[in-house]
């Protein structure tokens, strides 16, 4: 596949409706896309790039161990891995959660980022990203509690897409690192990309590849 673009910082120049936003950052063509809440939950709004802040190294570092970034790092070097956020505008009073209605008014742009990164595995963090993950991109009916100490590195099969839910790393305890990365590396060592080449039923040689 072919790069859409080289910019690592909002590729697909989005443009939401509001007067400060983390956009997301990473490799347009990524096969892991990490999905996090919004800027004052999981940094960025000093560095413009998402999880910058003190819990959002921690899993910076998860990602590292796991093969996910290069390096950690206000602009963390990525491997096949794009980084962004649910609600990606920054909130008047950072402390208080923005009303469902924003948050369906920035799904478009959200939705239209993810469909356009087109990666293969999806990494909500926290249960507000995974509860949406689950419902809007997953066959699987979430009706009750999500709950993300179980679910935590865990592979979750979605429609099209794998899933694996990240707990929110500000409640980490002594074994979610090692879980998350273990998690992403039994993922890894097998087909996530489930693609089939239908290539070979065509003329020539070139490979078509499809989900």
């Amino acid at each position: 596949m072919q790069n859409v673009t080289d910019r690592t910082s909002n590729p697909f120049g989005m443009s939401p409706p509001c007067d400060r936003f983390v956009p997301g950052y990473g490799d347009a063509n990524a096969d892991f896309h990490v999905v996090g809440d919004r800027p004052e939950v999981h940094g960025g709004l000093d560095t413009g790039v998402p999880f910058t802040n003190d819990a959002g190294r921690r899993l910076q570092d998860a990602l590292v161990d796991a093969g996910l970034l290069r390096a950690a790092g206000n602009r963390p070097e990525v491997a096949k891995t794009f980084l962004s956020y649910l609600h990606m505008c920054a909130t008047e009073d950072g402390d208080d959660a923005p009303p469902q209605s924003s948050y369906d008014d920035l799904e478009r742009f959200f939705d239209a980022e993810l469909r356009a990164i087109a990666a293969h595995v999806l990494l909500p963090v926290g249960e507000r990203a995974t509860r949406h993950v689950l419902e809007t991109y997953t066959a699987q009916a979430w009706k009750t509690d999500v709950e993300m100490e179980s679910l935590h590195g865990s592979e979750i099969r979605g429609s099209g897409f794998l899933v694996v839910p990240i707990r929110e790393p500000a409640d980490w305890d002594g074994t979610d690192h090692d879980r998350l990365v273990d998690g992403i590396g039994t993922l890894r060592a097998t087909d996530y990309r489930r693609e089939a080449d239908l290539g070979r039923f065509g003329p020539g040689d070139d490979p078509y590849l499809v989900r």
